[in-house]
């Protein structure tokens, strides 16, 4: 499964991809907004640290106008990815996005109908919000496990990215639901790194080190 962390914080960003964990980013308009920086800045500052895909959300309602901003966002470089909501217009720009080469993520998908459709529009990847739907009294591990079983049985190309992840069990979750991609926040790749016992091994070494003569 790949990792790719969910924040436009290019010190977080670089922080782990430095550590070999991360394969991609994810961003959104809050997390770009919480940089106050301008927005094309911290794109070209997230693709000076990874070679890897670099999802970025349009923000335009309308197909003609998510378009033009993929097309105009795919120039900065080649690893972006347009982030587009799943809606009728959402699937109308992500149908001409793909006829152009240009890669997509759909993201706001909650069941496997809208993950199938987006799929079937073209989408490179389809977001699913584990998260939100838990918190809305759904399990969305149920959701990414029906998607996985329709797009190995009908072999779909379309990566499913387990996105909207609260905690480490959400990453092992997903895992084991076989989704191609884990995209995860900078606080969570914390917890999944550290451990009591292992930060009590530690120390237990380096003590019992200091006494050897």
């Amino acid at each position: 499964m790949e990792v790719f962390i969910d924040t436009a914080n290019t010190e977080q960003i670089k922080k782990y991809y430095e550590l070999g964990i991360v394969d991609g980013v994810t961003t959104n308009p809050s997390l770009i907004a919480k940089e106050d920086k301008p927005f094309k800045k911290i794109i070209e500052e997230i693709v000076s640290i990874v070679d890897g895909p670099i999802s970025v959300e349009a923000t335009e309602e309308k197909a003609e106008g998510i378009i033009k901003q993929g097309e105009e966002y795919s120039k900065i470089n080649k690893n972006i990815v347009i982030k587009v909501a799943i809606n009728e217009e959402g699937l109308k720009a992500i149908k001409e996005l793909s006829k152009k080469g240009i890669k997509t993520n759909c993201t706001l998908i909650f069941s496997a109908n809208q993950a199938l459709l987006a799929a079937k529009a073209g989408a490179s990847y389809v977001s699913i919000f584990v998260g939100r739907l838990d918190d809305a009294g759904n399990n969305g591990m149920n959701v990414i496990r029906e998607t996985m079983e329709i797009f190995k049985m009908y072999k779909i190309e379309s990566k499913l990215i387990s996105a909207s992840i609260r905690n480490p069990i959400h990453v092992i979750e997903s895992a084991k639901a076989g989704a191609d991609v884990a995209t995860i926040p900078f606080n969570v790749l914390d917890k999944m790194i550290k451990h009591p016992l292992t930060d009590k091994g530690i120390q237990k070494f380096l003590d019992d080190w200091k006494k050897v003569k």
